[in-house]
């Protein structure tokens, strides 16, 4: 006897067909966003962080 809660389940779930096409198609999808690499004005605002946390830091070790 199947509680009402297994047929939800088991009417829910994609085959093993389904579930590797769209794993094939989200590696595509995202190995090209991988590749595309970091924008150059994402990479000079990182800089930027970093420079300022760098001057914070002094500041905290040359005032304590």
């Amino acid at each position: 006897m199947q509680t009402e809660v297994t047929q939800r389940k088991a009417r829910g779930r994609l085959g093993r067909d389904v579930q590797s096409k769209i794993g094939q198609q989200l590696r595509a999808m995202y190995d090209d966003v991988v590749s595309a690499g970091v924008p150059d004005r994402f990479t000079e605002m990182l800089q930027q962080l970093d420079e300022q946390k760098e001057k914070q830091e002094q500041e905290k070790g040359s005032n304590g």
